[in-house]
């Protein structure tokens, strides 16, 4: 049989959607197929999920969870620009904290949605994203121009600031008690977590530092203001 279906506008805005929440995919997939214009091309709920969505499809926009269960959502933004070097990422937070939106921008995205905002807010954001521009909270504007101002252009990022970067803010914690002497068992009670938990966050913090062991993780913090020595 003949598909009479309409083919797909050229004209709309390809989405896709990054969150370990099936209901809140959900939610968003059914707020943009009520809006004209926009379509939802793919989901996906995972890092590699994110990767082989974002290169399959080429979406225009990429709609990205902030706290994934699975790690900080913010270290996806440089895997879904390798996989479609066009695509815009906005971010979806709950976080209020100026540092992380403006680690958010400095990673790539060019627009933060508070969680909190109103649907419609959503799709400007998307809109006027889309149409090039930033959507960046208005507390961390002029910070974020500062950092990206023509006087600041042609500063080099160093491969240490790109690395500490990818750090999440609970790595950064567990770096700041490490530098203070405390051992795993110590840590684990201090932040309320698992010995397994400092454990892992350990290993995530050597391959993302690329360091090897503990002594040159407290070097490496006490030289990139990470840590600071015990008085």
């Amino acid at each position: 049989m003949k598909n009479t279906d309409p083919e797909p506008s050229t004209d709309e805005v390809r989405i896709v959607l990054v969150d370990d929440h099936e209901l809140i995919r959900a939610g968003i997939r059914s707020l943009i197929g009520e809006k004209d214009g926009f379509v939802v091309v793919g989901e996906a709920n995972d890092k590699s999920q994110a990767a082989s969505v974002v290169q399959c499809e080429q979406p225009d926009v990429v709609l990205l969870d902030r706290e994934l269960r699975a790690g900080d959502g913010l270290e996806l933004i440089s895997t879904i620009h390798e996989a479609c070097d066009t695509a815009r990422v906005v971010v979806l937070t709950d976080s209020q904290d100026p540092e992380t939106h403006r680690k958010a921008v400095l990673l790539g995205a060019i627009g933060i949605v508070s969680k909190e905002r109103s649907p419609d807010l959503l799709m400007k954001a998307i809109t006027r994203v889309h149409a090039g521009e930033a959507w960046l909270d208005r507390s961390i504007t002029a910070s974020v121009l500062v950092e990206l101002s023509p006087r600041n252009k042609n500063r080099q990022v160093s491969p240490d600031e790109k690395k500490i970067a990818t750090l999440t803010g609970r790595e950064q914690e567990v770096i700041k008690l490490v530098g203070e002497g405390l051992k795993n068992k110590q840590i684990a009670e201090r932040l309320f977590i698992s010995d397994i938990t400092v454990h892992h966050h350990l290993t995530s913090i050597y391959s993302k530092l690329e360091v090897t062991d503990r002594l040159e993780l407290v070097i490496y913090a006490y030289r990139n203001g990470l840590a600071t020595l015990p008085a």
